[in-house]
């Protein structure tokens, strides 16, 4: 399942976070990466699903 959040993770950030804590801070922190500029949006969502 990992692999699957890598993959959301790199073409839509926010449903790689999604899929790994669910709607809170975290998702919330990586729409407004995203939003942002697209690679911190990655990086986070990488960061949050190697973390678990």
């Amino acid at each position: 399942m990992d692999i699957v959040r890598l993959i959301c993770a790199v073409f839509f950030p926010p449903l790689g976070v999604f899929l790994q804590v669910g709607i809170g801070p975290q998702f919330w922190i990586n729409i407004l990466l995203t939003l942002l500029g697209y690679i911190p949006g990655i990086v986070h969502a990488v960061w949050i699903i190697a973390r678990r």
